[in-house]
């Protein structure tokens, strides 16, 4: 027998708020300034320098902040004071502002030129991908699994954190992808993430469903691919399912007449085995 259902406090704690706050205002001088020694830090933010080390070497953990190995001055005598300098894991972090950019212009764009026109720039940037990606899916050569594989392993290269998973007992494979660099104007802007879908159902050669996005509160985007193409009846072989048969009611002209009607023929031979 299960306890109660436990209830998570989600009030944000003010704590872990001003903390990170205080290192991404670290984060910013450091890329402004650097590079510069916590005792910089702490006269520009008027805190104590332990307080500041204490940020920096977080900062340092996460691969945002590195100690310059350049020449660094000294203080007199001991030790030089170690300088910081921002990584490309911290310009990264602080590259939001491009995403606000990207957005006002797609913005801008809609406005003036009409929606087709950003779907039309969505199309043309997953052109790129494509070729890009092609000679890598099709070395993989034909079985969809394997060029899925093979696309996933692209993408993840390319920053998108991207696995290929086979789903157990059926014939089809999730394409994941834990991660995406233009999320936060996607989720302004779907039709990023149609036309992303469109490319790779082109580049896989099977027609390919996304099931979850990041955008819509998603853990990750899931792309469900069959791995066995389904087959389609040939729309030359036959008219459309719903056409009524020639000689129905529902064919109140019935067959066209003929002067010679064939006789019925009746078969004399067993069934077939």
């Amino acid at each position: 027998m299960t306890g109660p259902t436990p209830v998570v406090d989600r009030t944000p704690d003010p704590v872990l708020d001003h903390e990170a706050s205080t290192r991404r205002r670290i984060l910013q001088i450091v890329a402004a300034d650097g590079p510069v020694s916590a005792a910089d830090l702490a006269g520009a933010l008027d805190l104590a320098a332990a307080g500041v080390r204490r940020h920096l070497q977080a900062l340092e953990d996460a691969d945002q902040v590195t100690v310059h190995r350049g020449r660094e001055a000294s203080r007199g005598r001991g030790r030089p004071a170690r300088r910081y300098v921002v990584t490309g894991e911290g310009q990264a972090v602080l590259s939001h502002r491009y995403a606000e950019i990207a957005a006002d212009a797609l913005t801008f764009l809609a406005r003036t030129a009409g929606p087709q026109a950003v779907e039309q720039f969505a199309e043309h940037r997953v052109r790129e991908l494509e070729e890009r990606h092609t000679a890598a899916v099709d070395a993989a050569g034909a079985d969809v699994t394997a060029r899925a594989e093979a696309l996933a392993q692209a993408l993840a290269a390319d920053g998108y954190a991207a696995s290929a998973r086979p789903v157990p007992g059926t014939s089809v494979v999730q394409l994941c992808q834990g991660h995406c660099p233009v999320q936060d104007v996607a989720a302004q802007f779907p039709a990023l993430c149609e036309a992303e879908t469109r490319a790779f159902g082109r580049l896989l050669g099977v027609h390919v469903q996304r099931l979850s996005t990041l955008t819509t509160g998603g853990h990750v985007c899931t792309t469900s691919i069959p791995t066995v193409p389904m087959r389609t009846a040939d729309p030359r072989a036959a008219g459309p399912p719903d056409d009524p048969a020639p000689g129905t009611t529902a064919d109140p002209a019935g067959p066209p007449p003929t002067s010679n009607p064939p006789a019925p023929v009746h078969s004399t031979e067993g069934p077939t085995r």
